[in-house]
């Protein structure tokens, strides 16, 4: 995703055009972050179908709210932002949804979107060399509280700034780090033991 000053001026030429009617430009930003959100969100909802849901429902509100971004932060925090309260907002209306399989097919409204929006999912064969640490790490942040679990998300997953994540859940720089920092330990402890065994 982008860090330079260069990429950071690209998405708000991006975001320009597609205020201007281009959707080309849109998609292009899609293809961009979709893959960074979906973590976020997974990590969060801990749950692939709402985190795809999130993510495509993220894409739909940033276009129709595009005109009401400003330059004065990033896009990428911008429409971090947007992820993470629709992921707190599934979370809350449908907590029972939490638990079921990861497996199981969810279906959605594909609006005006392109059905390869979905395309952050990897291929089986892509995934089959890193399912097994990517379980353990999917559990493991499920252990962690929710506050723990989006900063983890943001920052570690997201590789946004302290300053950004902080931007995003309206805390200090301070508690970011302090929560970040018992949220690693925490990881630590619990990935210890599986990852060893696996090593």
């Amino acid at each position: 995703m982008p860090e330079s000053g260069t990429a950071v001026e690209d998405d708000l030429a991006l975001v320009r055009r597609a205020c201007s009617g281009d959707r080309e430009a849109f998609y292009t930003l899609v293809s961009r972050y979709e893959r960074g959100l979906f973590r976020s969100a997974l990590a969060i909802t801990r749950n692939q179908a709402d985190a795809e849901e999130v993510v495509q429902e993220t894409f739909l509100r940033a276009y129709e709210h595009l005109n009401q971004f400003r330059a004065e932060a990033k896009f990428q925090t911008w429409l971090t932002q947007i992820a993470l309260n629709t992921a707190r907002m599934k979370l809350r209306k449908a907590h029972a949804g939490l638990w079921e399989s990861l497996d199981e097919p969810r279906a959605t409204e594909d609006g005006f979107l392109p059905r390869d929006v979905a395309e952050w999912r990897e291929n089986p064969e892509q995934r089959l060399g890193r399912v097994e640490i990517e379980t353990i790490l999917h559990h493991a942040l499920q252990g962690l509280p929710p506050g723990y679990r989006e900063v983890v998300a943001l920052r570690d997953i997201q590789m946004l700034s302290t300053q950004e994540t902080a931007d995003v859940l309206g805390m200090s720089v301070a508690n970011v780090k302090t929560r970040l920092l018992r949220a690693r330990l925490q990881l630590r402890e619990r990935l210890a033991g599986p990852l060893g065994k696996r090593a």
